[in-house]
């Protein structure tokens, strides 16, 4: 199957990557403009024409968006002539359905089109495309938009709302990612280099998915101890508690558990009261 790219950056290009090496066959590149470098690259990388977003669709069985999300009906609008009859067209944005191709699908009724967004993350480096092998996809679409997913190696699932579900993904790993930025600061702060922590993590995140999330919980909240909980928020930075309380907080409710002097130490403090005007003073 012929199909084109528009949008060559780090999801787009992995899925190129993917769907090539599965025997599909990228024969256009498309992105801010023919002539932009990252569309040059990526057109060289697979033997393909770099082109202009409203030439794309020509004799390609599939047109895959790769764009932001708020550039993706305006993108799909900008297809419409280039397309053949028959076509397919998918975004792989996560917090956005079929629903950004309302003026598409009113312009070319004989087109279909599809959402299809992989559940992994893709930071721009080797091996990317790999790592959709076994991953899940959050697809909405036609049947038949299935198969680039099963040419990737990877998993379809349906969603109810894109939205809460990609707010999930982000909280799965940029949040994540925030977290260990959080790690980093403490463990240096207290003379330890980072890395010391890779094991506990990777064999935390082991038994998540062995024995799943609330059967996995350790530690002073778990286990309602107070005095260690209080040691932390005295030596942690005053910048870092907010983020250390939050968190802890999200513990407490995994166990179910009520425990009220927990929940005060773990409460935000309450902010300092406005000072008092001086008696005559202006205020406003």
């Amino acid at each position: 199957m012929n199909f084109a790219l528009v949008g060559p950056g780090r999801a787009g290009t992995a899925m190129t990557e993917a769907l090539a090496r599965a025997g599909w066959h990228p024969t256009r590149i498309a992105g801010r403009s023919p002539d932009a470098p990252s569309v040059v690259r990526v057109a060289d990388r697979f033997g393909a024409e770099a082109v202009a977003v409203e030439e794309a669709g020509v004799d390609v069985s599939l047109v895959l968006i790769a764009t932001p999300d708020a550039a993706i009906r305006e993108t799909a609008e900008r297809l419409a002539g280039s397309l053949k009859p028959y076509a397919m067209v998918a975004h792989l944005a996560g917090s956005v359905g079929v629903e950004a191709f309302a003026g598409l699908v009113a312009a070319r009724p004989d087109v279909s089109v599809a959402a299809i967004h992989p559940l992994q993350t893709l930071p721009g480096r080797p091996g990317d495309s790999a790592r959709l092998v076994g991953s899940w996809f959050a697809v909405e679409g036609p049947p038949e938009s299935g198969l680039i997913v099963e040419a990737v190696g990877g998993r379809a699932f349906t969603v109810g709302n894109r939205a809460l579900y990609h707010a999930a993904a982000c909280v799965a790993s940029n949040h994540f990612v925030a977290l260990m930025g959080q790690v980093e600061r403490l463990a240096s702060a207290a003379g330890v280099p980072p890395e010391a922590f890779a094991p506990l993590v990777a064999a935390t995140l082991a038994n998540v998915g062995a024995a799943g999330v609330a059967d996995s919980l350790t530690g002073p909240v778990a286990r309602g101890d107070l005095d260690t909980v209080e040691r932390h928020l005295e030596a942690i930075p005053d910048d870092e508690r907010g983020a250390y309380r939050a968190l802890a907080r999200e513990a407490l409710r995994l166990t179910g558990r009520i425990d009220p002097a927990l929940e005060s130490m773990l409460a935000e403090p309450l902010a300092e009261p406005l000072a008092e005007p001086i008696v005559g003073e202006r205020t406003r």
